[in-house]
């Protein structure tokens, strides 16, 4: 039987793809939801959406990229909420390229933003992770686990976010606090459209996993009971990409 989900979570990356489809999922399972993401407007249109599912929303804009943001949020949570149950890791960036078509900061950008933020807010948090026995969701890729020739910047920083997740749980684990990492194919996002225009593939929606299909699978690993932790889920679409553009 699965436990209830109550308290707090924190989704980064909601303004879209994944992170809005977690973040809907938790607000309709009632947990109270801080949602968070570059788009402040793609924000606020998800919290008129939620409307009464979830006990408490709170919309706050910010860019992972930046410390200063990365404070901001981590005291607005910490004012308006007091604690946190769920935090959950869905934003990323990403850059296309192999290593002589990459720029110069391609990887940077991508460092900051899908490496280091998710650790500097687990850091920040893990007093209240802690205090509520918390759980923490890392949305990786299934390029943490097999890295391509034209997303090599992007695949370092998987794989490396799958590392920092099993730290994480050796430490954590003892304080009652549970680490999930998700490593999605294909899903029906802005940035797996990117990834298609790219490659020179038809964008098939019907054909990949949608984020629903992921947000899925992560409330039933939070919800597991306490006897269980789920580590690492790999979630893929079940037909196979469409074939590349003549010529391409």
């Amino acid at each position: 039987m699965s436990a209830p989900l109550t308290g707090v979570a924190v989704i980064t990356g909601s303004s879209g793809g994944i992170g809005r489809a977690v973040a809907l999922a938790l607000a309709s399972h009632g947990m109270s939801v801080c949602l968070t993401g570059r788009d402040s407007g793609k924000l606020q249109s998800l919290a008129r959406e939620i409307g009464s599912r979830a006990p408490q929303t709170l919309v706050h804009g910010a860019d992972l990229s930046s410390d200063d943001d990365i404070r901001g949020l981590v005291e607005r949570v910490t004012a308006g909420f007091g604690r946190v149950d769920v935090l959950v890791h869905a934003a990323g960036a990403l850059r296309l390229g192999n290593i002589e078509a990459a720029g110069w900061d391609d990887l940077d950008e991508q460092y900051r933003v899908n490496l280091r933020a998710p650790y500097i807010l687990t850091k920040a948090f893990l007093p209240m992770l802690k205090e509520s026995s918390g759980q923490v969701v890392f949305v990786n890729s299934t390029a943490g686990l097999v890295a391509g020739a034209d997303n090599g910047t992007y695949a370092a920083m998987k794989h490396g976010l799958r590392s920092l997740a099993g730290s994480i749980r050796d430490q954590v684990n003892q304080y009652g606090v549970r680490v999930l990492s998700v490593y999605p194919g294909r899903t029906a996002t802005p940035m797996q459209e990117v990834v298609h225009q790219f490659e020179g593939r038809r964008y098939e929606l019907p054909n990949l996993l949608q984020p629903s299909d992921v947000a899925d699978m992560i409330i039933a690993a939070v919800a597991l009971p306490r006897t269980a932790e789920a580590t690492d889920i790999t979630v893929r679409p079940m037909k196979k990409p469409s074939p590349l553009k003549s010529g391409s």
